[in-house]
């Protein structure tokens, strides 16, 4: 099949110099795909594994907790993608009010991404259809505080924005003129909810580059590019549950990452993009599994530490449920969580520091926070800053 690039260019006027703005054709991609060159193999292990992250989600004592955890590890592993330094314990301590310290400008970042991530799921759980709207509100939360806060939250761009360089002229990319960015997202919307015989996988594929290309906003494209992929999955049930996200495999192979996304632009070259998101879901579910098995495993191996210790067990394994469900909290969230009284709690807590499942980590007298560090080492792997 002849490649041909998959866009034009529009000559603009940018500060003074002449810029060559890419402008995507609307999707699906013309000539069509060459589905078959794929390899139904390929997009047969993906569904599989997806299918087994689906089945061994369904084993968790609760899926919520895996969800929680898997939302928080995706938000860090994205966020690193542009530059942040957080860690997951960084940002589990900030998400506790009595624990000061924490460095504000990246964790507080991190945490605008799961608000943001929360707020399209719970958006979409209610009926609202993936949209430009609803990609809007996300780019709100988004953007709500920290770096970026002062370009234009929630607002389709206005100026010309472009990828590398120090300006326009000697950028590596430079997305459509801000005219035309309102019609490239309606294309995208068009496509997004076409009736087409496109498997999910592949369209939630093409979706990402199309939007990486657009680059609609002035901040935070790159994050949310990726949230989309996550909405589309969610919206196409694959997996049922909201646990698959590829920033873990974008961010191992970042250069060839951007290096599709250009020869989808520049040669057509969409097999090989489409080849590569279907190696990393296949990659990313399978390791999510292992982590869901390791997790199961943990559990029950602690829980064996709990038995036969009397009226006291009882009481033990609340504090130890609620452990679980948050892996960095303080005794009143314990507490809380356990429906136990503070007294009970700080006894359970401390007995479960002398069996070796959990850590004090803050050192001091009062507002004392306990870490669940086996946990938290399964949710860690990969997710170190870059």
């Amino acid at each position: 099949m002849q490649r041909v690039a998959t866009g034009h260019y529009e000559i603009t006027s940018t500060a003074g110099e002449s810029v060559r703005s890419f402008v995507p054709d609307p999707l699906p991609p013309n000539p069509s795909l060459d589905m078959g060159g794929l390899g139904q193999a390929l997009k047969d292990r993906a569904l599989l594994a997806c299918g087994r992250l689906d089945g061994v989600a369904a084993l968790l004592p609760d899926p919520d907790l895996f969800l929680y955890a898997y939302v928080r590890r995706e938000a860090l592993l994205s966020s690193q993608i542009e530059g942040t330094q957080s860690s997951l314990s960084d940002l589990l301590l900030f998400e506790l009010e009595e624990a000061p310290g924490i460095p504000i400008d990246d964790v507080g970042e991190v945490s605008s991404y799961v608000a943001a991530l929360e707020h399209g799921l719970a958006r979409m759980a209610s009926g609202f259809p993936l949209s430009c709207r609803l990609l809007r509100e996300i780019h709100a939360v988004l953007l709500a505080r920290g770096r970026g806060a002062d370009r234009m939250p929630g607002q389709f761009r206005r100026s010309q924005n472009w990828i590398g360089g120090t300006r326009p002229g000697n950028a590596r990319f430079v997305p459509p003129p801000p005219g035309l960015v309102e019609g490239c997202m309606a294309e995208l919307e068009r496509f997004i909810h076409a009736d087409d015989d496109l498997p999910v996988l592949v369209k939630a594929a093409l979706a990402h580059v199309q939007f990486e290309t657009i680059h609609p906003f002035l901040d935070g494209n790159g994050r949310l590019g990726r949230l989309l992929i996550v909405l589309m999955l969610v919206d196409g049930g694959i997996p049922r549950q909201p646990l698959l996200y590829l920033s873990l495999f974008f961010k191992q192979h970042r250069s060839r990452y951007y290096e599709l996304l250009d020869e989808v632009r520049q040669q057509g070259d969409w097999e090989a993009w489409i080849a590569f998101f279907l190696e990393g879901v296949e990659s990313t579910a399978a390791a999510a599994v292992d982590s869901a098995h390791r997790l199961l495993d943990l559990f029950r191996s602690d829980e064996m530490k709990l038995t036969g210790l009397g009226r006291s067990g009882t009481s033990l394994r609340q504090v130890y449920a609620a452990l679980r469900q948050r892996p960095l909290v303080g005794i009143p969230q314990l507490a809380a969580r356990a429906q136990v009284s503070f007294p009970t709690a700080a006894k359970a807590i401390e007995r479960l520091v002398a069996l070796g499942i959990a850590r004090e980590v803050t050192g001091g007298r009062r507002n004392r926070v306990f870490a669940y560090d086996a946990y938290l080492a399964i949710l860690s792997e990969g997710a170190e800053p870059l």
